[in-house]
C-alpha cells in the first residue's frame, strides 16, 4: 500500500473535447479510496493563460504542478497519483526523480508516447507533451531539476505515434515493448534492466487498455493491451523493483454509470500496483 494516494483532477493538460469529463473521473476513483490516505490536490477553475510560452494554460499548468509537488514533498514513501490528464505525472515523476537522485526507470504504458514538444503538437495539448518536458526538452517552468535520462525510460503499449516522436525515439535511448510483447512480462522485464536502474516508476494511460476493456476514454486506440496482461505485467514489474511512485491517468466517463462500468478495471490496476 503506498503512504499517499494524491487525486489531482486537472483537465488543462486534455485537448480533447471531454477534457472537463477527466476532472469526473478522477473524483469517482477517489470514491473508492481509503479516505484517510488519500490527499486532493485543489485544481482551479479557469484554463489558464500560456504565459507568452507558446503553451496553452501555463499558468494552471504550472500552479497544479506546483500544488502537487508541495503535497508530494509530505510523502515518505512512494505515491500514487490519479488524474486527471496525464500531465499530473509530471510532478509525480519528478518527485521521483528527486527522491532516487534519478536512479529510477520510468515505464510509460500508454496508446501515445506524450514526447511532442510545442512546435511539433499537432494538438498543442500539455499531455502530449509530458514525456518529452520530463526528458529535459520542454517549456523552461515545467522542466524538472534532475531530468529523466532516455537510457531510464521505457515506453509500453504505444501504438499511435506522430511523425515528429518516432524520429525522436529512434534518435535515442528509449526503449519500446509493443502490445503484443506485454502478454509475457519478460521483454518488459528485460527493457527495464537495459537501464540499469534499481527502482521504478509505473504511469498508466488507460488509453494504453484496448476500447473494449474500458469504455470512458477521451482517446481510444484500437488494438491494446487487455487488463488482464497489464495487470500481470505490473505484478511482474513489482515483483522484480522496488516501486519509487505510480500514477493512473485518462479516465473520462461519459456518466456516472459508464463509471460505475469500469471502476472494477480501474481498482484491478490500483490493486496491482498496491498489493504487498
Amino acid at each position: 500500500m503506498p503512504a499517499t494516494f494524491v487525486v489531482v483532477p486537472q483537465w488543462q493538460g486534455s485537448g480533447s473535447s471531454r477534457a472537463l469529463r477527466l476532472s469526473d473521473g478522477a473524483e469517482a476513483i477517489r470514491g473508492d479510496l481509503p479516505a484517510s490516505l488519500t490527499r486532493l490536490v485543489e485544481v482551479p477553475l479557469e484554463a489558464g493563460d500560456e504565459l507568452g510560452s507558446g503553451l496553452p494554460r501555463l499558468g494552471s499548468l504550472q500552479l497544479v504542478r506546483d500544488r502537487t509537488l508541495a503535497v508530494l514533498a509530505d510523502v515518505d514513501d512512494w505515491a500514487l497519483t490519479i488524474g486527471g490528464d496525464c500531465g499530473v505525472a509530471l510532478a509525480a515523476v519528478d518527485h521521483a526523480l528527486t527522491r532516487t537522485a534519478g536512479d529510477v526507470a520510468v515505464v510509460w504504458f500508454d496508446a501515445h508516447p506524450d514526447l511532442n514538444t510545442v512546435e511539433s503538437s499537432p494538438s498543442a495539448a500539455f499531455s502530449g507533451m509530458v514525456l518529452r518536458t520530463l526528458l529535459g526538452d520542454g517549456v523552461a517552468p515545467l522542466v524538472p531539476t534532475t531530468p529523466l535520462s532516455a537510457e531510464r525510460l521505457v515506453l509500453a503499449g504505444v501504438r499511435s505515434i506522430d511523425d515528429d516522436e518516432n524520429d525522436f525515439v529512434a534518435a535515442s535511448a528509449i526503449r519500446r515493448v509493443g502490445v503484443d510483447s506485454l502478454s509475457d512480462p519478460a521483454d518488459l522485464l528485460d527493457a527495464i534492466a537495459a537501464g540499469g536502474a534499481t527502482s521504478v516508476y509505473i504511469h498508466i494511460d488507460l488509453d494504453v487498455l484496448d476500447p473494449a476493456e474500458l469504455a470512458g476514454l477521451s482517446d481510444p486506440v484500437p488494438f491494446g493491451v487487455s487488463a488482464a496482461a497489464l495487470v500481470a505485467a505490473v505484478r511482474a514489474v513489482k515483483g522484480r523493483y522496488r516501486l519509487a511512485g505510480a500514477s493512473i491517468a485518462g479516465f473520462s466517463p461519459a456518466s456516472v454509470d459508464e463509471a460505475s462500468d469500469d471502476l472494477p478495471t480501474i481498482l484491478r490496476l490500483i490493486g496491482a500496483l498496491t498489493a504487498p
